[in-house]
């Protein structure tokens, strides 16, 4: 085992009335065992889970809230038992840093349902329910070796890191409904999801439509490889597209934007809507009738798993699937939130380690 020492040390929020005013604090990682790494964080991406969290819309937190779950950076230690990192290697680490291990998901490669599943930051851990995890907004993290993902040489860690939430939570649904040349997708909303979504999907072969109320975006989506791109704000937009699509995957608020019932009817016999973005508020209701005309289906996932992370790390390299990205420092934390708040950023900011020079 390495035993270099890392320091802890974060911003981190105090108040959801104060969201944006964030504190340099110091913090314990989770326990340490034999199957940990001590990761050096260089990056971090900015992802809509995190201001959902420290503004209270997902419900309380426990504070002081260090958020933050798009990491990447070097491998500084290594517990005994971790056989596939040593020190110096690079290294991102997602939504999730624990599971229990031994259920039926655990040991089945879906880790991420496990019913005692540890989030990043903002969850009591595993081995000391009193100690609460924190995130990427910071400059270190210890995680266990099966949440630690492998990067290809060919990424740059500014790019994996905003990957390891943004892209694999959507790129877990599109690998599981087997996504592959000629699938017929749809892509609602092209925010931070939404652009990897596109780009994933095109790399796996699909011919990708894009569905926005945003002209301006119009040219981006092609240049991500979209085939086409659909204006939901004007009238008709369902019809070009009406029974048309095998795969939804939807990023969109749809607690306030396009009506559940609207989307599905752009599916195919049999096609699936797949909700990816969670909203702070109920969906609202709909008749199970509107969805008959085609059978369709509506699904939901949490994250992916780790195998799932590292065939999307390897189809990136290798189609070249980079995040569009602001890169910000670290101590911008507050005006990159802020941004992600009011959908000003295209398409995912990334906080740059600079804490050390703040103290």
């Amino acid at each position: 085992m390495s035993t270099e020492q890392l320091q802890f040390r974060g911003y981190a929020v105090k108040d959801t009335e104060k969201f944006t005013e964030f504190e340099l604090i110091d913090f314990e990682p989770m326990d340490d065992r034999d199957d940990c790494l001590d990761i050096a964080i260089e990056v971090c991406g900015i992802c809509s889970s995190d201001v959902h969290t420290i503004t209270g819309g997902w419900g309380d937190i426990h504070t002081p809230l260090v958020s933050g779950h798009e990491i990447g950076g070097i491998v500084k230690r290594v517990g005994k038992n971790v056989k596939g990192f040593k020190v110096g290697d690079r290294a991102v680490v997602g939504a999730q840093v624990d599971s229990c291990g031994k259920c039926r998901p655990c040991t089945d490669n879906n880790e991420n349902y496990c019913p005692k599943q540890v989030d990043t930051y903002n969850a009591p851990t595993r081995d000391n329910e009193k100690k609460y995890s924190q995130g990427g907004y910071s400059t270190a993290i210890r995680a266990p070796e099966q949440f630690v993902f492998h990067v290809p040489d060919e990424l740059p860690l500014e790019d994996a890191a905003p990957m390891a939430c943004g892209g694999l939570t959507v790129f877990s649904p599109m690998h599981r409904f087997g996504v592959k040349k000629g699938t017929k997708m749809g892509v609602a909303g092209l925010g931070g999801l939404g652009h990897f979504a596109v780009m994933l999907g095109t790399a796996m072969g699909a011919e990708v439509v894009v569905f926005s109320h945003q002209e301006d975006k119009r040219a981006d989506a092609m240049k991500m490889g979209a085939v086409d791109f659909v204006n939901t704000g004007n009238d008709g937009w369902q019809e070009k597209y009406s029974m048309a699509l095998d795969l939804i995957i939807s990023t969109i608020d749809v607690s306030k934007a396009i009506p559940i019932a609207d989307l599905a009817g752009l599916l195919y016999v049999n096609g699936v809507l797949h909700l990816c973005a969670m909203p702070d508020d109920p969906i609202p209701n709909f008749k199970t009738q509107q969805l008959a005309a085609n059978g369709c289906s509506i699904s939901v996932n949490h994250i992916g798993s780790k195998a799932e992370a590292e065939l999307m790390y390897k189809l990136a390299a290798e189609k070249g699937v980079r995040a569009w990205k602001e890169i910000l420092p670290m101590k911008d934390v507050a005006k990159g939130v802020m941004g992600v708040k009011n959908n000003e950023v295209r398409y995912r900011y990334v906080l740059k380690q600079d804490i050390n020079k703040q103290v």
